[in-house]
């Protein structure tokens, strides 16, 4: 039997992609996409950088799942994701300067300007709570 490489990515990475589609997070598939909806969205924007690593399935969407069930949550939801959605990827992380890409992460927007961002290094550490926590915080901060 022969699989071809595009549908094996497609059965293997389709699960992590529903681990944030199912809260209600919108892919951002393409450049357009990006460019259309991050700069110009209007109040507060979480961008999560998926990716297929063991930090991003363990902390990074765990907790960003359990940050969604605040009483304040951020007005937009969208995700890219890092090695799948190339463009898009690499467009939404021009505006997150000056941090250097990094995936999986986490960046909250207000009026299209970066004013949180969670680099890797601060989830491959961190357990789901913890970064549940940090990010409550900040929309506790910038969401209201």
């Amino acid at each position: 039997m022969s699989m071809s490489f595009e549908r094996y990515m497609f059965d293997m990475v389709q699960p992590m992609r529903d681990d944030l589609t199912r809260l209600g997070i919108q892919e951002l598939r393409t450049t357009e996409d990006v460019e259309e909806k991050l700069p110009s969205a209007k109040g507060t924007a979480l961008v999560v950088v998926n990716s297929v690593c063991g930090c991003a399935a363990g902390q990074c969407r765990p907790g960003v799942a359990q940050a969604l069930g605040h009483d304040i949550t951020p007005d937009h939801l969208f995700t890219v994701f890092a090695g799948q959605d190339k463009e898009a990827t690499a467009k939404a992380r021009e505006l997150f300067a000056p941090y250097p890409p990094s995936s999986p992460s986490i960046a909250l927007m207000k009026d299209g300007e970066l004013v949180h961002f969670i680099e890797r290094h601060q989830i491959e550490n961190r357990s789901a709570e913890e970064i549940a926590a940090d990010l409550t915080n900040a929309f506790d901060r910038f969401c209201r």
